[in-house]
């Protein structure tokens, strides 16, 4: 096949997954939070609300799209591309099996950490162009998790790379499957901190409470996005939403096995891989909702000092202590 045409169909796939994932999160989290707050969420449009984020996008989408005459306008119309485009390219190199991957790179946890790095630089530019004090804060906000809370991340997932010997979201995956002593899965998640570690730096880099100080909506009014509206809101929404997906994407594929079902032969689950990555994605997306319903917000001096305090030396600690078990069980095998 042509290799352009190859190109624009991958394109096309990751756009398409982006925006369907965009719809059914936005209910999602309606009905999830309406449920623990004992309520009923949305039940007018459609079967149980099915259809009102569908009348949402369609409101955003001929929404007036006014201008506040105030803006740096060149940034204030560049900024949601710079925040939605990161977002979109890290859906390419995601594992949802062995052949379903729109881009199989060999450093493809690199490349996501990469892209997904750019996206405070287009929040701080939403911020500051906005010309608004609400919006400058939750740029600055946004930009001081991400200088505390990347590293931790970046060595949180280090262990896993050290496991797996790849970085390479496919060999991570990979070398999850089939089972110690006969019946224990050989997932990562039993590497329980740094599991706990790059979930919680995981919802510092997604946003979500109780680390969502960027929004901060009682305080802000809308953060960063507060001078924006129609699809221009709609973009910087959607990243959001999809940065969620992203995140508890990774967290499967680095510490739950991937598409990979304990017990199952590997060729009993290939044709339905795809289904069974998703699942597990939206149960750790409905784990990301279940704790933004229940837990309040930190301060700004308490989140701050969660990271450089406590994620930091404990995530680099982490590290050398898997290196050394790993160093020594390779030695008890006969390895160097």
């Amino acid at each position: 096949m042509n290799p352009w045409l190859v190109g624009v169909l991958r394109f096309l796939a990751a756009i398409g997954l982006m925006l369907l994932n965009g719809v059914v999160l936005i209910y999602m989290l309606r009905k999830v939070l309406a449920k623990l707050h004992i309520r009923m969420g949305p039940m007018d449009n459609g079967p149980h609300g099915l259809l009102q984020t569908v009348f949402d996008v369609l409101k955003l989408l001929t929404k007036e799209d006014p201008t506040p005459r105030a803006v740096d306008k060149l940034l204030f119309f560049l900024a949601p591309a710079i925040v939605f485009v990161p977002s979109l390219m890290s859906y390419a190199v995601l594992p949802f099996s062995r052949t379903w991957v729109i881009l199989d790179l060999p450093y493809g946890l690199l490349f996501i950490f990469a892209v997904m790095s750019i996206i405070p630089l287009g929040i701080l530019a939403a911020g500051w162009s906005s010309n608004n004090k609400w919006s400058l804060i939750g740029a600055m906000r946004s930009v001081g998790s991400q200088v505390t809370y990347e590293v931790p991340m970046l060595l949180a997932a280090l262990p896993v790379v050290m496991m797996a010997n790849s970085m390479s979201l496919g060999d991570i995956v990979n070398a999850q499957s089939g089972l110690a002593f006969g019946f224990i899965p050989k997932w990562f998640a039993w590497n329980v901190p740094a599991l706990v570690l790059f979930f919680i730096a995981g919802l510092i880099e997604a946003g979500q409470t109780p680390f969502d100080l960027a929004e901060a909506e009682s305080e802000l009014v809308a953060g960063f996005a507060t001078e924006y509206s129609a699809m221009k809101f709609g973009l910087l929404f959607l990243s959001e939403f999809s940065n969620v997906f992203v995140f508890s994407a990774l967290v499967v594929t680095l510490f739950f096995g991937g598409w990979n079902i304990p017990w199952v032969p590997a060729d009993l689950i290939q044709p339905i891989a795809p289904v069974v990555f998703i699942i597990k994605t939206y149960l750790v997306i409905f784990l990301v909702f279940a704790i933004r319903g229940t837990l309040p917000r930190l301060r700004v001096d308490q989140f701050l000092a969660t990271g450089w305090k406590v994620l930091l030396p404990a995530s680099l600690a982490w590290v050398m202590v898997t290196g050394a078990a790993l160093k020594i069980l390779a030695t008890l095998g006969g390895g160097q």
